[in-house]
């Protein structure tokens, strides 16, 4: 039969309606897994919600403002009577990223801090549970969108008892992204490499010297640190011993450059905490600066290529004293500074005029209760996004510090930590319900959420469901194998069945999955005393360490007299004991006394 003839399949008369066509197979081959991405993409759409109205406040005299805060805009948005609310809508919906979302959901507690790669690959993730975790935008689908590793930084050995810290700042570093900063509550920074591992871990100074010139590190916890914007080896740190310190990746020894910000504070002694640094240059070329925001409501301007000696410019109460400014970010060009303070405002600086704001607004502040809390520039510097203590996004104008679009992503959550990517054009941002927010525009971003949301779901098989297959007693897999009394070796604070103590057990402690055995409980106690049955089996006379030694002595001493063991090749040829007898006189006598000499 050649291939051009037709030929015919003898298949089954059935009708339409006979439940066996459910049986039959409708085609042959490997069927190709395609995805309906406009669907899928249709349900991460974000709805569109009436927003409250907002109260603007300008710092020079100016009456207060008040405006509705607008949403994002999309094609279903607007009034029906106006025929350009279509384009105006569109318009907007390019304009930023945030008609849709993608969230993951992989820490316990608030997220403080997220950074991405320099090709948006790769985000990392920190929180207040004292843990990061590391996304790949590339391995993840829509059904599986999790964390590919879970790192403590502050974890050296696994027997060791470590302490924890919670995660402070995290950064990639703009020139090269294999590696990141991150900065947790405790006086040493660490570079990590994108795939979790500490590379350097840097000197802790002694806290007994009173000259901060003279530490090697920094004497207390570091609340944050950021790139050189020009050397790749460079980074700076601030820390609560009110000193900025810049380092170099090579020489983890010693800090490069030590700052000291003397405090004018009355009863401070000269001392105070940095809380914020940005260390900035214009893209057109030019000199980089470093500025600083100290507790004492200071914002302090450096030259970021040196000397450090002093300032080139310092405003004393440019915040509220005693109260925390966690934000502080520079423009691309390099002439304004945006700043967010704990005193509920947020004041735009010009770096030729370093004196005074150019506008001040007010905007509720979270710094009292989540000190990572941020401020940043959008790529292009033309909007200012931060988060707010009711869960919104505030997208504000960069020249009046306007709100151009107010969105909820965590309504009754505070929205801490902010980031806009330049190359992927998605806006990350972090909350304290531990929720990671990836919002995105499938017309103007590229990658991240995009080719996720573009990749068929991952079909889940039967063994796949973690009730049949672990045991979520011991959070271990079913097709491992476990002797009874073995150790195991998923049994840490991070484990699954330390989370979930309670899950995958009956009530009486056995697990739910009859073809798991009842393996005893691990304890403290039982992992330095082995096994009892084993040692009376293997080890003759093993039960005499329960016994009375006196008592265990005694039982063998008749047998000792019949049947000696030591002394038995002897038995015949030992010579019998003989004791000489003493007299009465001698015992009474005593040995023989020496005279007395007169």
């Amino acid at each position: 039969m050649s291939d051009d003839e037709d030929f015919e399949v003898d298949v089954p008369e059935l009708a339409e309606d006979d439940p066996m066509r459910a049986f039959l197979p409708k085609s042959f081959g490997k069927k190709a897994k395609e995805a309906d991405v406009a669907a899928q993409i249709g349900r991460t759409k974000r709805p569109v919600e009436k927003p409250p109205a907002t109260t603007n406040t300008t710092g020079d005299g100016e009456n207060s403002q008040q405006r509705i805060a607008q949403e994002p805009a999309s094609k279903d948005y607007g009034s029906d009577d106006d025929d350009d609310s279509d384009d105006s809508d569109e318009s907007e919906d390019d304009e930023y990223p945030v008609s849709h979302e993608l969230v993951l959901k992989t820490h316990d507690r608030a997220v403080t801090t997220t950074a991405l790669d320099i090709s948006g690959g790769r985000l990392v993730t920190g929180s207040t549970d004292c843990t990061l975790k590391l996304h790949n935008f590339a391995s993840m689908t829509p059904t599986t969108l999790r964390a590919f590793k879970s790192v403590d930084p502050s974890a050296e050995k696994g027997s060791a008892n470590s302490e924890t810290h919670p995660i402070n700042h995290v950064e990639f570093n703009p020139l090269s992204g294999g590696t990141f900063l991150c900065i947790s509550a405790h006086p040493q920074a660490k570079i990590m490499s994108r795939d979790g591992e500490v590379l350097a871990e840097f000197q802790k100074g002694d806290m007994y010297l009173r000259d901060m010139n003279n530490t090697k590190g920094h004497v207390s916890g570091v609340t944050t640190g950021t790139w050189n914007p020009v050397d790749k080896n460079l980074f700076v740190t601030a820390g609560t011993d009110s000193t900025l310190r810049i380092w170099d990746v090579n020489q983890k020894r010693c800090q490069k450059e030590v700052i000291v910000h003397k405090s004018r504070a009355a009863g401070s002694a000269g001392r105070t905490r940095m809380t914020a640094v940005v260390w900035g240059s214009p893209m057109q070329g030019g000199s980089n600066i470093l500025i600083a925001a100290a507790l004492d409501g200071s914002l302090v301007m450096w030259s970021g290529d040196g000397p450090f000696t002093r300032p080139a410019a310092e405003i004393r109460d440019a915040h509220t004293p005693n109260t925390w400014t966690g934000g502080v970010d520079i423009s691309s060009d390099g002439r304004t500074v945006v700043t967010r303070g704990g005193d509920d405002l947020i004041k735009l600086w010009d770096t030729r005029k370093f004196k005074t704001p150019v506008v001040t607004v007010s905007h509720p502040s979270t710094s009292d209760q989540y000190t990572m809390t941020n401020i940043r520039y959008s790529p292009n510097s033309s909007s200012i996004i931060t988060g707010s203590a009711s869960g919104h996004l505030h997208i504000l104008n960069s020249g009046n510090l306007k709100a151009e679009l107010v969105t909820p992503v965590t309504p009754g959550s505070p929205l801490i930590t902010v980031q806009w990517h330049p190359k992927i054009n998605q806006i990350v941002t972090g909350s304290a319900n531990a929720e990671v927010h990836v919002l995105y525009n499938p017309q103007t971003s590229v990658r991240g959420a995009v080719d996720i949301m573009s990749r068929a779901p991952k079909k889940r098989h039967v063994d796949d469901d973690p009730n049949f297959t672990t045991d979520q007693s011991v959070g271990i897999s079913g097709d491992s194998i476990v002797t009874p009394g073995g150790v195991l070796t998923n049994t840490d604070a991070s484990s699954f069945s330390a989370r979930h103590p309670t899950v995958g057990l009956t009530a009486s402690g056995r697990s739910r999955d009859p073809r798991r055995p009842q393996i005893p409980l691990v304890t403290p106690f039982m992992k330095s005393q082995p096994d009892e049955a084993h040692i009376n089996q293997a080890i003759p006379l093993s039960s005499m360490r329960d016994e009375d030694p006196r008592e265990a002595l005694l039982k063998y001493a008749d047998i000792a007299k019949k049947d000696p063991l030591f002394t038995n090749a002897w038995k015949d040829t030992q010579p019998v004991t003989q004791y000489a007898e003493l007299s009465d006189e001698e015992d009474e006598e005593g040995p023989d006394k020496k005279k007395i000499k007169r």
